[in-house]
């Protein structure tokens, strides 16, 4: 009986070895430093989306135009060489989007939600804004995400939320 307590308990440690050894590797291959992944956080909660890269002129003046559906879990994230004015509309935009913008810490600076497909209004993110995620309309709001989140990618030079966290 001896050894079959011992026996289970050894494997019992092997196992939590193994389960530790897991956590781990998970904990250092973040999300947020893959390229096509963001993550972000705000105080209540935690979000990640698989998202596309535009970050040239080309890539940012389309957009997500003509798409008729994007996953839950999907975005688009717009990546400018320096902090500007952000500026967008949805013509030839055929989903609902939030838009969330932020600066070169990757703090978000404002939400923009549920923009209309196909409407033509100026939708202006401020000054300052280095990067723009765009999710499905009305994502933003019922996560929680609002100003003061913080998002995670490697295009974050200088981030609020480190890829080493």
């Amino acid at each position: 009986m001896g050894s079959s307590i011992a026996h289970r308990a050894l494997t019992g440690y092997r196992l939590l070895g193994a389960v530790a050894a897991l956590a781990l590797t998970v904990g250092t291959v973040s999300a947020g430093c893959r390229d096509d992944q963001v993550e972000l956080r705000w105080p209540g909660g935690q979000a990640r989306f698989a998202v596309e890269v535009a970050d040239t002129d080309a890539e940012r003046s389309r957009g997500l135009m003509f798409r008729e559906s994007m996953a839950r879990s999907a975005g688009m994230l717009f990546v400018y060489e320096s902090p500007r004015r952000a500026t967008f509309w949805m013509k030839n935009t055929l989903i609902p989007l939030d838009m969330i913008f932020a600066d070169a810490s990757g703090r978000v600076t404002k939400v923009h939600a549920n923009a209309q497909p196909q409407d033509l209004t100026t939708i202006d993110g401020g000054d300052g804004v280095k990067l723009v995620l765009e999710i499905n309309g009305g994502l933003a709001a019922r996560l929680g995400i609002s100003p003061g989140a913080e998002l995670r990618h490697p295009a974050i030079v200088d981030p609020a939320w480190s890829c080493a966290q």
